[in-house]
C-alpha cells in the first residue's frame, strides 16, 4: 500500500508540474465581433482521406441478414496445429505481364479452392511453377 501511495504522489507531482508549465506559457484567446482572424486551412491529404473513409457510419449499422453461403461447416475444414488451413489451386484463369522499371514480370491469375466458393489472386508465374507444376501441363 505504501508503494501505491508513493506512485500516486509522484504522478500528482508530475501532473502539477506540467500544468503549471502550460499555464505560464498559455495566452488566452479572446475574439470580438468584427475582429479579423486568420485561419490555417490544410488540404486533406491522402492519409487524411483514408482515415476519414475508415469511420463506421451509422447508416452501415443495421441488422445482419443471414446468408446460407456464409455458413462454414466446422468439420469440412482441416486445421493444422497453428490453426491455419491450406487452400489448393484449381486452375490458371488468366495470364498477364507487368512492367516494373523496365523489367517484365509474368503473372498468372490462380483460382483457389475454398470451402465457400472460389477465390482468385494474381501470383508470380515462376513461383507458381515451382510450387504447383501440375497446373502448367
Amino acid at each position: 500500500m505504501e508503494k501505491i501511495r508513493m506512485i500516486r504522489e509522484n504522478m500528482k507531482t508530475a501532473q502539477s508540474r506540467q500544468k503549471s508549465y502550460y499555464d505560464k506559457r498559455r495566452n488566452p484567446l479572446s475574439f470580438e465581433e468584427g475582429d479579423h482572424v486568420f485561419m490555417r486551412v490544410v488540404p486533406t491529404t491522402g492519409i487524411g482521406r483514408l482515415l476519414k473513409a475508415q469511420k463506421l457510419t451509422p447508416k452501415s449499422l443495421r441488422k445482419y441478414i443471414s446468408d446460407p453461403s456464409h455458413i462454414v461447416e466446422p468439420d469440412s475444414i482441416q486445421l493444422k496445429d497453428n490453426l491455419t488451413f491450406e487452400t489448393l489451386p484449381i486452375k490458371i484463369g488468366d495470364r498477364s505481364v507487368k512492367i516494373l522499371r523496365g523489367k517484365e514480370i509474368a503473372l498468372v491469375k490462380v483460382i483457389w479452392s475454398q470451402t465457400n466458393g472460389e477465390d482468385a489472386t494474381w501470383e508470380v508465374e515462376d513461383e507458381m511453377k515451382e510450387s504447383y507444376p501440375h497446373l502448367f501441363e
